[in-house]
């Protein structure tokens, strides 16, 4: 038989072989993660998931339910099944459904998506303005930092529509406006990936440290997995 092909250096194998599971429920978030990826896990093989019924449910429902975590579940079982190394769901209003996945898969790294962002966050600052497009997400959120911070939640009406619309422009002018009430807190965290692309505008108009998600979800995940 012939010889095998040398293996490649440890770290290098490593990195190539990781498969990593993107789970969406909202079709903007797949292309500041992938452009995230792109910055600073270029090896890692992406599998995306989009169900963009979750989020519409969940605003017609008005909270999470037993069954929205089944859905979860359902997906997370489905990513593991394809030989995931790892799961990043960019959904950020669903954290208790997506806390059941990091259960049922432990010790799979299953990250919420604005946990990274949220330490980065909290070793920042002790008045952090949450800015959201999507209104369920500032009551799932605000829990998951810890009491000794003050949040200033804001929500960027009509952002969201504007972006599912396709005018990302006009999604991006609500945002910047929205954070001018953010102005007197320590940091701006921008709560959803689709966000990502006004963070500059929003530091330059209120003059404070944004803080995205996609970058520092990408960095922990990378980080769990031992990859250098």
């Amino acid at each position: 038989p012939p010889n095998p092909l040398p293996a490649k250096s440890g770290e290098r194998e490593k990195k190539d072989l990781m498969r990593i599971t993107l789970i969406h429920a909202l079709k903007h978030s797949i292309v500041p993660i992938e452009a995230s990826f792109a910055r600073h896990w270029p090896e890692a093989r992406l599998m995306n998931l989009l169900d963009d019924s979750l989020s519409a449910d969940l605003a017609r429902d008005g909270k999470l339910s037993e069954r929205m975590t089944e859905r979860f579940l359902a997906m997370g079982q489905y990513a593991a099944s394809t030989g995931a190394d790892g799961i990043l769901f960019t959904c950020s209003a669903f954290g208790p459904c997506i806390e059941a996945v990091a259960r049922t898969h432990a010790p799979m790294p299953v990250l919420k998506p604005n946990e990274a962002m949220i330490e980065q966050a909290v070793a920042k600052g002790k008045r952090i303005g949450l800015l959201s497009t999507f209104p369920p997400t500032l009551v799932s959120m605000p829990p998951e930092f810890p009491s000794e911070v003050t949040l200033v939640p804001k929500l960027a009406e009509g952002a969201l529509a504007a972006l599912d619309g396709g005018d990302r422009a006009e999604h991006d002018r609500i945002v910047v406006e929205a954070s001018e009430d953010l102005r007197d807190c320590d940091l701006i965290a921008l709560a959803q990936y689709s966000m990502a692309p006004a963070a500059a505008r929003v530091a330059e108009v209120t003059g404070r440290e944004v803080l995205t998600t996609p970058d520092s979800a990408v960095l922990k995940l990378k980080a769990m997995l031992g990859v250098k």
